[in-house]
């Protein structure tokens, strides 16, 4: 009887400690910088940025410029997403798209911060089916306004699904 217990809480044990490991290949393609090397291909890769987060966020998107894609949320307790994608000029001439996704849930965030970023990378960077490919012709950007709170730099979601700022 104590044997069977026994391999009941070491098989549930091992059940709880996988949870909320994310795959190193996510993980990867998820902390690679997302940098456009022109201005067509920042534009083109904005726009997808904008189309991403309209297509996936749960949350009302508050501000959309040409520098911060920003949605509402997270709500108090809510699992949900909340984005902030921010798009800072390189001296180089380049440019860097920022990703921070977070949540207010106790029992984390859904989707999982991390697969979220990957996804969203692989849009922007049109590897995925339904992004729009680099021959498209990008929408109009948006009046230039840069958001207060707008951090510079590549952002990922930590462990606990906080975002961080590399």
């Amino acid at each position: 009887m104590k044997k069977g217990l026994l391999a009941v809480v070491c098989v549930v044990a091992a059940g709880c400690s996988t949870q909320g490991q994310v795959n190193p290949d996510v993980m990867q393609i998820a902390t690679t910088p997302l940098t456009c090397s022109s201005k067509t291909e920042c534009d083109i890769w904005w726009q997808r940025a904008q189309t991403w987060v309209a297509g996936h966020s749960t949350y009302k998107i508050e501000s959309s410029t040409d520098t911060l894609i920003q949605t509402s949320g997270p709500d108090g307790g809510k699992r949900a997403l909340a984005y902030q994608i921010t798009r800072t000029p390189n001296p180089d001439g380049t440019a860097t798209i920022g990703f921070a996704a977070h949540c207010d849930g106790s029992m984390g965030c859904k989707p999982n911060p991390w697969e979220a970023g990957a996804d969203f990378k692989q849009y922007v960077r049109g590897n995925m089916p339904g992004a729009p490919q680099s021959d498209a012709k990008p929408s109009q950007p948006a009046p230039t306004a840069m958001h207060p709170d707008a951090s510079q730099g590549q952002s990922v979601p930590g462990a606990s699904g906080e975002a961080i700022t590399q």
